[in-house]
């Protein structure tokens, strides 16, 4: 328990609220939820509730949903805690009956460089919740997902971590069309996977891959034709094309747009780009 820096504070931080930092740090609870400390610092609800309130509109500890609050592990100096996104997403999804998520949208395109643009919301996929929400100063939106949409996300990168919630590069391209109504990438995605291949032909079976992996019917038929023209080797051309359940129906490149150009039967797709 780090008393030196919680008494560093006693000038911002009333004699109860020191009480539940010491003996949260002291259980070593990273998660408290309302009713949980009741009993041992002896707290009727309604001192409980006005407790846990005053410290999170304090920036102490952070509300991450009704009645779930994240402790820091040590009071920071200044009294203000402000955990990282990982931090937040990681012990929300916990709360939430062990959920799992990841980043995706522009947070994920402008990681890789695709974009300048600079989102004001952080877009997550999960299995658990959906809609926008502030957490600790923070807006998300969450995206509720099943089960099989998530994944493809980056390795540790050390030892016995967990594994990032970062998509890989190949999943971000995949993303790119499979969300296009979501996230307007739309022709642009085409030219992010082109440089990418471009740039490195390994990555042209990664996307190939992510693309089978977590794509739809739509998906898989885009990405196969612009990476047929971009190079894809044979083997994988049909172990994607083996994905699709029709080879027959046609649909435009680019959605939105006239149903006009060449017509590419072997990936159903008409190149109106």
């Amino acid at each position: 328990m780090n008393t030196k820096l919680i008494r560093s504070q006693k000038g911002r931080l009333g004699n109860l609220e020191q009480r539940f930092l010491a003996y949260a740090q002291f259980k070593k609870l990273s998660l408290v939820r309302f009713g949980q400390l009741r009993e041992a610092l002896e707290l009727t609800a309604e001192q409980e509730r006005k407790l846990l309130s005053r410290l999170a509109r304090g920036g102490t500890i952070v509300r991450l949903k009704r009645g779930v609050y994240l402790v820091p592990p040590q009071l920071p100096l200044g009294g203000v805690w402000n955990p990282g996104e990982e931090v937040i997403l990681r012990e929300l999804m916990r709360a939430c009956n062990n959920g799992r998520c990841q980043f995706c949208g522009w947070t994920v395109f402008n990681r890789y460089g695709f974009t300048e643009q600079v989102p004001a919301r952080i877009t997550v996929y999960n299995n658990r919740i959906y809609g926008p929400r502030v957490i600790g100063g923070r807006e998300f939106t969450f995206i509720k997902v099943p089960d099989r949409r998530l994944g493809g996300t980056e390795k540790a990168a050390a030892p016995n971590s967990p594994e990032s919630l970062m998509p890989t590069k190949a999943r971000a391209l995949v993303d790119a069309v499979l969300e296009w109504s979501r996230f307007g990438t739309l022709p642009k995605a085409f030219g992010w996977i082109r440089e990418t291949v471009a740039a490195d032909r390994r990555m042209a079976a990664g996307i190939a891959e992510a693309a089978r992996r977590f794509g739809n019917q739509g998906a898989i038929r885009r990405i196969g034709y612009v990476l047929e023209k971009a190079g894809l080797s044979t083997s994988m051309r049909e172990k994607l094309r083996s994905a699709l359940r029709s080879k027959t129906s046609v649909i435009p490149l680019v959605p939105g747009r006239p149903a006009r150009g060449r017509v590419c039967a072997d990936w159903g797709i008409v190149d109106n780009e």
